[in-house]
């Protein structure tokens, strides 16, 4: 099985949110088989990061940065040319974040789940294109 995971399903693991232990059982899933892989892409790790160097400072940041690459989850540097074309089309044709388009075409190119909470993935026609996993219930976007 390979997941790809949004920046929020990194978030809940790290601060205890609720959520987390689904999103550890697919860490210890990846820890425990060959065949589990978890990604995240750049972009999405960047909307971590930039989260904790604004709530926390650079410092404290850095050091929640270097538990990440503790973590079983392989960071994607680069969009190849399938997924941002499949990125661009998602964020023209529905309503979503660019980093959530980037996330949903990763899981699409990689024929994997997507793993998030974001309340504009819940759309059918939004996800229609890639399996989702909800590690919570997703949250209404306003």
């Amino acid at each position: 099985m390979t997941y790809v995971f949004d920046a929020c399903a990194l978030i809940a693991f790290l601060d205890g949110e609720e959520g987390k232990d689904a999103v550890k059982d697919i860490l210890k899933q990846a820890i425990d088989e060959k065949e589990t892989l978890v990604y995240i892409s750049a972009v999405n790790l960047v909307e971590v990061y930039y989260g904790y160097i604004r709530d926390l400072g650079r410092e404290k940041a850095l050091v929640i940065l270097e538990k990440i690459y503790a973590v079983p989850v392989k960071i994607i540097e680069t969009a190849t040319k399938p997924v941002y074309l499949e990125a661009s089309r998602l964020k023209a044709t529905y309503k979503m974040a660019l980093g959530d388009a980037i996330g949903l075409a990763t899981a699409i190119n990689l024929n994997g789940v997507f793993v998030t909470s974001d309340g504009e993935l819940a759309e059918p026609e939004a996800r229609e294109h890639a399996p989702i996993f909800w590690f919570r219930p997703p949250k209404p976007k306003k």
